[in-house]
């Protein structure tokens, strides 16, 4: 009988779903305690509470799911309980956004279930095991079909992550939701496709097998076009909200290209280089969550208290809201990658991971297009910050002296927090790249 009739429902939470766990709880914190003041006056609060707290439970489930069914269940029944959040204002916008980031997750999960039936067919188990279930007599034997079976893994689960060409539906809904459900939609659940990839790959089929060949070759090209694509569309784009939604299409491909990285070329040579790159992909999941984390619940006070929905809608904020842009101000510069910032250790790690790996073409094309994509970030995110603080002579003379509108501290304290993290895994990182090593390397 197939394994995947058998396999019961079954739970256990490992260092790995430790840490998706815990980024999962302090950004739903953060803004849980942010919608609190965001949703005091606004419409259908209650339905927005609840499948909040079910969206974050079920994510928590997922996280501690110790088995490949399981964890399809789990990330099956987080695409229901988020679509509300995107719904939340009941407009004609936001039911499209909302079909639409419906049809792309079930059409992403298809494809994950196929190739997790074909895997149940040929691992020994579908629970979680570091290495993989699937020995090499079945590798050798049944390898088209096993790379078939990955790679629609990859491509189902990255849906979630908003790898192109699948990433529409992020861009359509984080516009349209409250702040506080565009954070955790962009900190959050993209990252279930982070880490269905990475239970899938590392835990159930092995990545011994899948160094080197086309399915790797497929996996880095959609990331890199991902990424330079996300940046571009977020450099031109007006509109704040939309703006950091493509930004989170591009940076979250930064994490999937560090995954594809970190399969190594099958040579021994290649292990330095895939640890290195597997390493900045984690920590890179921990820095934007609280980066992204940020910028959506500073861009939600904005539009809340000055009405400030686009880029020229910020000139002036810096002296009407100087603690929130300061806190915009530190994240821009994590994003792009400066230090003391955790965004700079991911960075970098991602960089000279695939310096490192000697892959042709892409050990050079990788690092050329995240260096092009921080500066494009810096592009669409700093000009925001100059326009906030330094408005002009003309802006001066035609306002005068502004009174504060800082938001209150339900929503400062949240946007702080995030913005202190953020700094924290920039300037004492060794306790998380310790406790990365040990899952992967020993």
């Amino acid at each position: 009988m197939n394994i995947m009739y058998r396999l019961p429902l079954q739970f256990h939470m490992d260092p790995l779903g430790l840490i998706f766990a815990t980024v999962t709880l302090v950004v739903f914190l953060c803004a849980g305690v942010y919608s609190l003041e965001y949703m005091k006056d606004g419409r259908n609060l209650k339905s927005y509470s609840v499948f909040y707290m079910l969206a974050m439970l079920t994510e928590l489930m997922m996280c501690a799911a110790a088995n490949l069914v399981t964890f399809y269940m789990c990330f099956e029944l987080l695409t229901v309980t988020a679509v509300p959040l995107v719904v939340h204002d009941r407009t004609k916008e936001s039911k499209s956004a909302a079909l639409k980031y419906l049809f792309f997750s079930m059409f992403g999960a298809y494809m994950a279930l196929f190739g997790i039936y074909n895997l149940s067919v040929y691992a020994d188990t579908l629970s979680f095991r570091i290495g993989g279930s699937i020995s090499a007599d079945v590798w050798d034997v049944n390898k088209g079909i096993l790379l078939v079976s990955a790679f629609m893994l990859i491509t189902g689960f990255s849906v979630k992550a908003g790898m192109w060409p699948m990433h529409a539906w992020l861009t359509a809904a984080h516009p349209v939701a409250p702040a506080p459900a565009s954070a955790v939609l962009s900190a959050c659940i993209v990252n279930a496709g982070v880490l269905g990839i990475l239970r899938g790959l590392w835990y159930v089929t092995g990545t011994e097998h899948l160094g080197g060949t086309w399915v790797q070759t497929v996996f880095m090209i959609l990331t890199l076009i991902t990424i330079f694509m996300g940046s571009m569309l977020a450099y031109r784009e007006p509109l704040m909200k939309k703006r950091l939604a493509y930004s989170t299409v591009s940076q979250m491909s930064y994490i999937l290209f560090g995954l594809a990285v970190s399969l190594g070329t099958g040579e021994p040579s290649s292990i330095t280089g895939a640890s290195d790159a597997l390493t900045g992909s984690i920590l890179h999941v921990m820095a934007h969550a609280a980066i992204k984390g940020t910028l959506f619940l500073v861009a939600g006070a904005a539009i809340h208290y000055m009405g400030a929905e686009r880029e020229e809608d910020m000139r002036g904020l810096g002296s009407r809201m100087p603690v929130t842009m300061i806190c915009y101000t530190i994240a821009s510069l994590g994003l792009i990658g400066i230090p003391p910032t955790g965004g700079f250790i991911s960075k970098w790690y991602l960089a000279t991971g695939a310096l490192a790996m000697d892959i042709p073409v892409f050990s050079v094309l990788g690092p050329a297009v995240l260096l092009v994509s921080a500066l494009l970030t810096a592009g669409y995110l700093l000009k925001p910050a100059v326009l906030a603080f330094f408005p002009g002579a003309e802006y001066r003379e035609t306002h005068g002296d502004i009174a504060r509108t800082e938001p209150g501290p339900l929503m400062t304290i949240p946007i702080a927090t995030l913005t202190l993290i953020s700094l924290l895994l920039g300037i004492y990182p060794e306790p998380v790249l310790a406790l990365i090593r040990q899952i992967f390397i020993g």
